[in-house]
């Protein structure tokens, strides 16, 4: 599975984006998908995660409320709708792909995509 992430730029706080990360190869639906991000000087930090079959979704507690995820597998493609963006969003975002939705360990993720950038003007 290879995985790109786009939908990256700027925008001004309370404005929104929406980030999608297309995979290619057909076992998209075997993996929960992950999307991190990490800010300039920060280590990278989880947001969300959804399931393979999109029932099950976690956020990071900076996130609840504002940011939604979500999967459509005939298009391998998850996304990610981000809402009230706020300087503190600015970021690097990756999207990664796991067995699990609960996956924590780094080497619990099997693919990353490359970084699409996320910048939140005040």
């Amino acid at each position: 599975v290879q995985l790109q992430a786009f939908g990256g730029g700027l925008v001004q706080a309370g404005g929104s984006l929406r980030l999608s990360c297309a995979a290619s190869g057909r076992t998209f639906g075997d993996y929960a998908m992950h999307w991190f991000r990490q800010a300039p000087g920060e280590e990278r930090e989880f947001v969300t995660a959804i399931n393979w079959s999109g029932v099950t979704t976690t956020y990071a507690d900076s996130v609840k409320g504002r940011f939604t995820i979500s999967r459509d597998n005939a298009k391998n493609t998850v996304y990610l709708q981000m809402n009230t963006l706020n300087p503190g969003d600015t970021a690097v975002y990756y999207c990664a792909a796991a067995r699990s939705v609960a996956a924590v360990r780094s080497d619990s993720f099997e693919y990353w995509g490359k970084g699409t950038l996320v910048t939140v003007s005040s």
